[in-house]
């Protein structure tokens, strides 16, 4: 069973979206939020799977929220809900760590697959979509050669990378530039589960989270570089 926390300032909204998911005989929704701060509180104490989290809300905004619930470090994992698939608020909620976005308009089906992906320690955000976020906010990346403090030399190796094999430095840069798995798989003729394997140990190693944070990480290191 999946369990859920609807987090959306409007009534008609959650009302939906509950109907939607008290329809599958997989998926619980333990309850419902107005605000970032009250999802904050409500995660904490409700410790849901997944938290589908609205982004534009009065107060504490969703990708706040969504960083002070992934800085706690419960299991919760945060969908992002944004009304624009193209827009500064999705990028900074996955920046602040969710696990994806979808936007509102999304199929029903659609939905129900992301947070049952979400739920499974997958990211959501289809490569070539996260491609287009990271191309349209590159200039919100650091400089090259800055590490988080902004002063690693030009040049000078990032410290997350240098676990990482070649093969495993090879595949991370192309997650970064949008491939799937099949591609992948294509490309250095591996089978798929060998991709997938080669996957978990870069997150393993690297920290990230999941997919759409290992882009992240492909783009903040330079082994990507946004479209011109």
């Amino acid at each position: 069973m999946t369990t859920v926390l609807i987090v959306d300032d409007q009534p008609l909204q959650r009302f939906g979206f509950r109907m939607l998911l008290e329809s599958q005989d997989d998926m619980a929704v333990l309850g419902e939020a107005d605000n970032g701060t009250a999802a904050v509180r409500k995660t904490a104490e409700l410790r849901p799977d997944v938290v589908l989290m609205d982004v534009r809300m009065p107060g504490l905004d969703g990708v706040e929220a969504t960083r002070r619930i992934v800085a706690a470090g419960d299991r919760s994992r945060v969908l992002i809900l944004t009304t624009f698939d193209l827009d500064e608020y999705a990028y900074a909620g996955l920046r602040a760590g969710a696990s994806g976005f979808l936007v509102k308009d999304a199929q029903p089906e659609e939905l129900l697959a992301g947070i049952r992906a979400v739920a499974s320690g997958d990211a959501v955000v289809a490569p070539g979509l996260t491609r287009r976020l990271l191309d349209a906010y590159a200039d919100w990346l650091p400089t090259p050669g800055a590490g988080p403090g902004g002063n690693r030399a030009e040049g000078a190796p990032d410290p997350r990378l240098e676990a990482l094999t070649e093969r495993e430095r090879e595949i991370l840069t192309v997650i970064g530039k949008g491939w799937s798995n099949a591609e992948i798989s294509a490309r250095f003729r591996l089978a798929e589960s060998t991709v997938k394997t080669h996957i978990s140990r870069i997150l393993a190693k690297t920290g990230a989270r999941d997919r759409v944070q290992a882009v992240i990480l492909a783009y903040d290191t330079r082994l990507v570089r946004p479209a011109p």
